[in-house]
């Protein structure tokens, strides 16, 4: 089988009434491509693409690159196809939109709305561990309109990271890349194990998928929450069951933000589930209760905008 050097589509490429721009991204089970429509705007296509059980032949097509993987790739590939057929279910404007999903190339392409702006990783290294208490308590809440839908689908997201959350030109935060979310609720035996990051996958995540919930996101949301004061990811879940040495957010930050914030953190990064709020709208309503005041350093909003003007949209 001759075989294409290249695994990302080329620019110019035109896929169904879709013309490609460039590749955005690449890595894990996809490549993301900034494309135009046959109107000529802009929109993000999530192809399916496995790295490691596949190869592209000359005439762009993906195939398994081995006769072994072609049972994992095709099953893949039918997870990949029905987590579009369920996010196109979802309109919300904290979860990234789904506008269309087909079959081609011998593979599926999820199209989903362009958004410009970064993502929240980006602000976190970008501004130096100075997000303030409104501005932690305002982007998480939102954060979890989206999520909180999410799971009303039955579906959860299980890679919730700094790097999966978009935070639009006006300050709005979107849940990014369901590439994990091959799980949905009513499973009672998953089929596909989902990737997972560590330092924000939660610990029955690497316990063979069982007991996985609402409380699994929960972990995950509570890890990004610490990444957005710390500036870097907490110890994995994985370590902290041997020895734990995570430094409470209690502890770490106290006189800075007040202990209401940083106890709910803490308890979101609980290693027993059950510890951990069991509902997005549980983890809701503990972020809008309000805590002993702390003095607020100037708002990031600003410096938001002002990053988006030095360096545009993504």
């Amino acid at each position: 089988m001759a075989q294409h050097a290249e695994l990302a589509l080329p620019e110019g490429y035109q896929l169904l009434d879709y013309r490609i721009v460039r590749s955005l991204s690449s890595g894990g089970f996809s490549s993301v491509y900034l494309a135009n429509d046959e109107n000529e705007s802009p929109v993000a296509i999530k192809e399916y693409l496995p790295n490691g059980l596949v190869v592209r032949s000359e005439n762009l097509e993906v195939q398994a690159n081995s006769p072994e993987n072609l049972p994992p790739f095709r099953h893949g590939m039918k997870c990949f196809f029905e987590e579009g057929r369920t996010l196109a279910q979802i309109n919300h404007p904290n979860v990234v939109r789904v506008e269309n999903f087909f079959r081609a190339n011998e593979t599926v392409y999820l199209v989903m709305r362009y958004m410009r702006g970064r993502t929240l990783d980006f602000h976190i290294r970008a501004n130096k561990q100075h997000f303030t208490e409104s501005f932690m308590r305002r982007l998480f809440l939102s954060l979890l309109n989206g999520l909180r839908e999410v799971h009303t689908h039955k579906l959860l997201h299980l890679d919730i990271k700094p790097a999966n959350i978009y935070v639009t030109m006006d300050a709005t935060p979107v849940l990014l890349d369901f590439g994990s979310a091959r799980m949905t609720l009513n499973q009672d035996r998953p089929q596909l194990v989902p990737m997972y990051t560590k330092g924000f996958a939660a610990p029955e995540q690497y316990r063979g998928m069982t007991d996985l919930g609402p409380w699994t996101d929960i972990y995950s949301v509570g890890a990004t929450m610490y990444a957005s004061l710390s500036g870097t990811p907490p110890q994995g879940a994985d370590m902290r069951e041997k020895e734990d040495q995570l430094k409470p957010a209690v502890e770490a930050w106290r006189g800075k933000f007040s202990l209401q914030l940083l106890s709910t953190i803490d308890q979101c990064l609980q290693l027993n589930p059950l510890d951990r709020p069991q509902s997005v709208f549980a983890l809701q309503k503990a972020l809008l209760e309000q805590g002993a005041e702390v003095p607020e350093r100037p708002s990031i909003l600003n410096s938001l905008r002002r990053g988006f003007g030095r360096l545009g949209g993504r």
